[in-house]
């Protein structure tokens, strides 16, 4: 793939990026050779970015070639923005505090150059900003208020700007962001399109074992995909692919969501779609949309402070209280009695301004049916723990013990389950889901629609076997195949 380094003048650029071709940027708008140009990577480092100056056509112009410019057009709208305190989670703040805690002042300047800054006290600081503003020369802008660090701003370096003295460090990132990997021998192999699988080795519940990511491999590279795992570190290098596959379990104040959406804008083919994270990992909402679309779910009440006392009178005794982005049984608890309510209410609305509680269904198993592209892949039935009311317990020692599973053909399962399933999923879109579903004597009851869902060798897949993988990976060329039809007809 060429290396573009597109400026405003070439002087003082020519021999400045080894491994790149410098280009000026009128060059690039206006030569038929880059327009003909294929698969180029664009790093654009323009005096300005601002709107209908140069350095904003040459991204949105790499965008509709096919190229990967660096910053791209999303990027750019992003560091307009007044405010950043909309991107800042809990893990970026922390390390804010680790990474300035030793610095005396109230002000301070970060300069970050390709993700990498001078300090090596800084470089975790340098990388994940990087990963939020993927452009090549950022400048981050904090103050210490009240004993806290904030992030105040974060705006592109013009490249004229860059000290004489960073001139030596700015040449060292260069290269090692173009040369960051060495070659891999699965480039040897074309593959018609490339996908970049997103994982977490260090992640205690992943959605998919080590057997079931090389299974989904395997069958998406029968069907044309080149396939590569990608971690948090690879934001920047998102627009290298035409599909992402999300396989490290979602949240929307997270990198996941962050990797999905930048992808969606990027025009790739997305599972997890953002629009389904959002959705499936808040039950607030997934309880309102059930609601409205009239889909029996428990008994339940959106609960905050002001009608914290109406839980008892509504639903009785025992109660579930689940935290809006609670996952794998965690963030969700049975209360017996009044006392052990007020306890945990108060608990948990530190923790959130809503909750749902919903009556307690005892049950000997959850429907488990995985959906994709609206139709019904499999059905499991997941028992509860021994002498437990749920799949998972959490033992001491951080131990977790997890329930049996019977895995049926869709055919075999309970007709009535299917449909309800197919239906909370096109409430929620069409992408992969697994939604939840409680028998409670002839009555059934939607728990929750999951993005994301568990799919594990010998699990999930225990009755299509490979036939699981290969659907999934015909969804994708299907999709990625008619989002590159109206592409090259636009």
């Amino acid at each position: 793939m060429a290396n573009l380094v597109v400026v405003d003048r070439l002087a003082g650029w020519s021999d400045r990026f080894a491994g790149a071709e410098v280009v000026r940027a009128h060059d690039y708008l206006t030569d038929p050779r880059f327009t003909a140009l294929r698969g180029a990577r664009v790093f654009n480092l323009c005096q300005s970015y601002r709107y209908q100056r140069s350095g904003y056509y040459v991204s949105l112009l790499a965008g509709a070639r096919g190229h990967r410019p660096l910053p791209d057009v999303p990027t750019i709208q992003d560091l307009k923005g007044r405010s950043v305190a909309h991107l800042i989670t809990e893990e970026l703040d922390a390390l804010i505090q680790r990474s300035l805690a030793a610095l005396r002042g109230d002000t301070f300047t970060l300069s970050i150059y390709f993700g990498l800054n001078l300090a090596r006290r800084h470089a975790r600081l340098s990388r994940l900003i990087f990963q939020l503003f993927p452009a090549p020369l950022l400048r981050a802008q904090f103050q210490r208020r009240r004993g806290r660090w904030l992030l105040q701003n974060v705006a592109p370096i013009p490249a004229g700007e860059v000290p004489a003295a960073h001139e030596t460090f700015l040449r060292e990132a260069v290269a090692r962001y173009f040369f960051r990997e060495p070659p891999r021998a699965r480039r040897q192999k074309r593959y018609p399109y490339e996908l970049a699988m997103l994982v977490n080795p260090q992640e205690k519940f992943p959605p998919s074992d080590e057997r079931a990511l090389k299974r989904f491999t395997r069958a998406l590279r029968a069907a044309g995909f080149d396939v590569e795992r990608i971690g948090r570190d690879d934001y920047p290098r998102l627009a290298e692919f035409d599909a992402l596959f999300i396989r490290e379990t979602t949240q929307v104040n997270h990198h996941t969501y962050r990797f999905a959406r930048r992808a969606a804008a990027e025009g790739l083919v997305v599972i997890d779609d953002p629009v389904s994270i959002l959705r499936c990992t808040n039950k607030v909402y997934l309880a309102e949309l059930m609601e409205r679309r009239r889909l029996p779910i428990p008994r339940t009440v959106v609960v905050d402070r002001r009608n914290a006392d109406e839980v008892a009178s509504t639903l009785g005794f025992p109660c579930v209280l689940k935290l809006p982005d609670s996952a794998f049984s965690q963030g969700v608890v049975k209360v017996d009695d009044a006392q052990q309510l007020a306890r945990q209410l108060d608990t948990m609305l530190e923790r959130s301004d809503l909750l749902v509680a919903q009556e307690f269904l005892r049950t000997d198993y959850d429907w488990r049916v995985g959906v994709l592209a609206g139709e019904a892949l499999y059905a499991c039935q997941y028992f509860m723990v021994k002498r437990h009311w749920q799949i998972y317990k959490q033992e001491g020692g951080g131990r977790t013990s997890t329930g049996n599973f019977q895995t049926m053909a869709v055919a075999d399962a309970p007709p009535a389950v299917i449909r309800l399933a197919l239906r909370a999923a096109q409430a929620v879109g069409d992408g992969l889901y697994g939604v939840d579903i409680k028998q409670h004597g002839r009555r059934l009851y939607v728990i929750e629609v999951n993005d994301n869902p568990s799919m594990d060798a010998g699990v999930e897949d225990q009755v299509l076997g490979d036939t699981l993988y290969q659907r999934l990976a015909a969804v994708f060329l299907e999709r990625v195949e008619a989002l590159k039809g109206r592409q090259s007809g636009d």
